[in-house]
């Protein structure tokens, strides 16, 4: 006798690689623009120390810098869903990226940082709005996309580490400037969102205090600014801390790659087999001790050891975190608000908290260098009770 046909393997196959074909263009969409980030984000701090801005005025530029993304993202997030052209909005914000230049003097720097911050700040967020709608529409993994990002972020800051080595620091701005323009290409294999209802309108003058009512989002957002926010010092100063105890750039590089390298293994792997057997909050809380433990190694000392051993915990604090945080997100903000809640999300709430935080960390960091990091490992325990009260609450958002 002939052993039956399964159909339900062969079904679960076929979607799967229906699943793995949707998630393609989201996977060269992220990888472009976070090998831009890898290529550039890490080296910025030391571009400006180069040119004689100190540490000071450092914390002033980017933390003034990530305040204006609490103008442009919740904007650029809006016309988005108004319009519902996601697409159109992030290829928009992309070009004007690339056309941010390299400047000298703080005032000059300041400003054309506050440009380049303007069009950046929404294009992680739409990116994400795409992917999440996307991801939940088509039956993919959000952590797919993400994943490649991650990857692409480590081969970004590795090659930026060897051409700055080559060619001065300089160089880093180039490589952001042809990684963004690559990005409206590949936007246009990226499916747009569609939805029905609500109307346009609607969305434009219900939307954000329809989302600012919701007690699950409300809290999310606050376990994202303390423990994501907490990232700000290391963000800004850990590169030159780091140059200081005389760890070269390719080091530099790497270190800053194997904390990405542990977001990959999170995002395609731990973090869905975790969220797959624990909740979202649970998960936040786990987020929030590795970080607490992570800045307090980081206070006490610079030894390569030692922070080889801490930087993957980036992989817990940034990247399981993120997919605990998107998980709720995914099932309790609707389709045609998703640009919007993404804005909200990633800049109102983490922006402002990372502002605040970069601005303060140049004066933490020149009054108490490495110790500083003690005060970003106090935010997240300060995120734990709140992780607690979100047990069970994505159930009823």
């Amino acid at each position: 006798m002939t052993a039956p046909i399964s159909l339900e393997g062969t079904n679960l196959r076929l979607e799967r690689k229906f699943a793995f074909s949707a998630v393609i263009p989201f996977l060269l969409l992220f990888a472009l623009l976070y090998a831009d980030f890898g290529a550039a984000s890490p080296f910025l701090p030391s571009l400006m120390e180069a040119r004689g801005i100190p540490a000071e005025q450092i914390g002033i530029i980017f933390g003034t810098a990530t305040a204006i993304r609490l103008i442009s993202a919740p904007i650029a997030g809006q016309v988005a869903d108004r319009t519902q052209a996601l697409r159109a909005t992030l290829a928009a914000c992309t070009i004007a990226t690339a056309l941010a230049l390299s400047a000298s003097g703080f005032w000059v720097l300041l400003a054309v940082s506050l440009l380049h911050a303007l069009a950046l700040a929404p294009t992680t967020n739409l990116a994400d709005a795409l992917a999440v709608v996307a991801a939940k529409r088509e039956g993919f993994e959000y952590g797919w996309a993400r994943v490649a990002g991650s990857a692409a972020f480590i081969v970004g800051s590795i090659a930026a580490g060897f051409a700055i080595t080559t060619f001065g620091i300089w160089i880093a701005v180039v490589l952001q400037a042809l990684l963004m323009l690559a990005v409206p290409f590949a936007l246009r294999l990226v499916p747009p969102v569609t939805h029905s209802t609500p109307t346009k309108a609607e969305v434009t003058q219900q939307g954000l205090p329809a989302l600012l009512r919701m007690g699950v989002f409300r809290r999310v957002v606050l376990v994202a600014a303390l423990v994501l926010g907490s990232h700000a010092l290391h963000d800004t100063f850990s590169i030159i801390r780091w140059t200081k105890a005389g760890i070269s750039p390719q080091a530099s590089g790497a270190l800053w790659s194997l904390a990405v390298a542990a977001e990959v293994v999170m995002f395609f792997v731990g973090g869905p087999w975790l969220l797959a057997r624990m909740q979202p909050a649970h998960a936040m809380a786990i987020a929030a001790v590795a970080g607490a433990v992570r800045w307090f190694v980081s206070a006490v000392t610079v030894d390569l050891t030692a922070l080889i051993l801490i930087q993957p915990l980036h992989g817990v604090t940034f990247a399981l975190l993120h997919l605990a945080c998107m998980r709720i997100l995914a099932t309790s903000v609707p389709p045609e608000l998703a640009a919007t809640a993404q804005a909200i999300y990633g800049t109102v709430g983490i922006g402002a908290a990372t502002a605040a935080l970069t601005m303060a960390s140049g004066w933490l960091y020149s009054g108490l260098g490495g110790l500083a990091f003690l005060a970003m490992s106090l935010l997240c325990i300060a995120a734990l009770p709140v992780t607690f009260s979100l047990v069970n609450a994505e159930k009823h958002a």
